[in-house]
């Protein structure tokens, strides 16, 4: 008894700054270890949320007037033209890989966000056509891209928005809604005012290909990422783990029952 009290005494009582530190080690740790495992956890959710409605019945946007909530993750056909002189080009999105192929995610370039007027109704659809790549020398200039005249048929999956990036601060209120103009992220409220337009309260993320237009739609998969997030939960854990066996460690060299005489440390 006498000696599980002083086993006590020299890891904890004794020591309060190094116990303190220690629980403080682990307890980030494995915060952050959890969390890196939420969001695994999360992404496979949504990428099965996502496959399970691309199984559903493919909306056609032309057939009526849908919510985000009956459309979101689900494939839809649409019909009309493009409004190029409307669109939106978004910077810094990288590359999409899909899975399994090669690529340098490192390349950035322009999401081409386009406005579709729908045939036969007063609404317009926001359509990413695809990813381009950007000209480092001239970061100002557009890739030169093909956009199909006249009425044409699309076919994609709907989101609330085309991703966001981090932006220091926020687009000017000063900008021609009828010229192609580059932006750091996308909001669909805003371009309605802009244009005074009725929109779809969704963008339809294109899923053709094979199509020569200068643009890329091998979109990566919702799961792209997981095995990096179980790589820092592992490391998380592993730096806890660590701090622990450092602090159990450090207070047993401390603890030597041959020292001990007469009860006090020797």
């Amino acid at each position: 008894m006498k000696s599980s009290n002083r086993l006590f005494d020299i890891l904890i009582a004794k020591r309060i700054v190094a116990t303190v530190s220690a629980l403080l080690v682990i307890a980030i740790g494995c915060g952050a270890g959890i969390w890196q495992l939420n969001r695994a956890e999360g992404k496979i959710a949504l990428a099965e949320n996502l496959a399970a409605r691309q199984q559903m019945p493919i909306l056609n946007a032309n057939a009526a007037v849908w919510s985000l909530e009956e459309a979101g993750e689900r494939r839809m056909i649409a019909r009309g033209r493009y409004i190029p002189e409307a669109a939106v080009w978004l910077d810094n999105r990288p590359r999409p890989i899909p899975a399994g192929g090669a690529g340098n995610t490192a390349q950035a370039g322009f999401y081409l966000m386009m406005p579709f007027q729908l045939e036969g109704r007063d609404e317009v659809l926001w359509v990413n056509r695809g990813w381009a790549p950007r000209n480092n020398e001239r970061r100002e200039s557009l890739p030169p891209i093909e956009t199909p005249a006249g009425i044409v048929n699309i076919e994609g999956l709907v989101f609330a928005h085309p991703g966001k990036v981090y932006a220091l601060g926020t687009e000017g209120d000063n900008v021609d809604p009828n010229k192609p103009r580059i932006a750091q992220n996308f909001d669909l409220r805003r371009e309605s005012l802009l244009h005074g337009w009725v929109q779809a309260p969704f963008i339809l993320r294109l899923e053709e290909s094979g199509v020569s237009d200068g643009l890329l739609r091998e979109w990566a998969p919702l799961t792209s990422g997981v095995d990096r997030h179980y790589a820092y939960a592992f490391q998380w854990f592993a730096l806890a783990f660590a701090g622990f066996v450092f602090w159990l460690l450090s207070g047993l060299r401390q603890y030597r029952p041959g020292n001990v005489v007469n009860g006090d440390l020797g």
